[in-house]
């Protein structure tokens, strides 16, 4: 073995032994810990960081409505449905209105099954919404159905002020506190900015081909 091989060898030892050591002892190495963010951090209030969130969303074409409790979000729902009398939704446990099949139900709208492709309106939680970029987080998993969000023509999207970050880094941040969960617990994530559009041929706008056309966030409680 020639010396050069035999050096570059004990240095990847060496550098596997430091990695190593420092996972048993519960130690961060010193690049992740002198990380900066691309982004730096804006003092912001909650009423500052919802109104960024919105500006921002918007600007994505998407529709945002500030609603003041499960009541008004069921009145823009059902105004959402115009008079259709079923819709995709996610499991009660996964929505921030846990109570909402039933309301829905009591107005006479049918929560179709997950396999029905003519549903025009599907309903969903979100995980996080990014104030920096007007864009929402969506775990897929158990009870939170990944169709629900890619096969109707109208996605409505309930959102909570708590569940606004800054930004994507933020986002990132929070999942390595929390043991990156939704990576390892979740079937797929997307992060959804505005409602889908494509210019592939012509350069031409085109809303609907891959997913929703339309995208109305009820932000409920701010």
């Amino acid at each position: 073995m020639s010396a050069a091989r035999e050096r570059i060898l004990r240095r990847l030892r060496a550098a596997q032994a430091s990695h190593a050591g420092g996972r048993a002892s519960g130690l961060s190495r010193p690049s992740i810990q002198r990380r900066r963010r691309m982004i730096p951090p804006q003092e912001q209030t909650t009423e500052q960081r919802i109104e960024q969130f919105i500006l921002a969303a918007e600007k994505l074409g998407s529709f945002v409505q500030r609603v003041a409790g499960p009541g008004e979000a069921v009145e823009q729902i059902m105004s959402l449905l115009a008079g259709d009398s079923r819709a995709l939704a996610w499991e009660a446990a996964q929505l921030p209105i846990p109570d909402l099949r039933d309301m829905l139900a009591a107005l006479g709208v049918e929560i179709a099954a997950q396999a029905d492709e003519e549903a025009r309106v599907g309903i969903t939680g979100v995980s996080a919404a990014l104030a920096g970029t007007g864009s929402l987080v969506l775990e897929s998993g158990a009870g939170r159905y990944r169709a629900t969000s890619l096969l109707p023509d109208l996605h409505i999207a309930l959102l909570s002020p708590e569940q606004i970050l800054p930004d994507l880094e933020s986002w990132v941040e929070a999942q390595s506190k929390a043991g990156y969960r939704a990576f390892h617990d979740a079937s797929n994530t997307v992060i959804i900015s505005g409602p889908s559009k494509t210019a592939d041929i012509g350069h031409e706008l085109v809303k609907g081909a891959h997913g929703p056309r339309e995208l109305h966030i009820l932000l409920l409680g701010a």
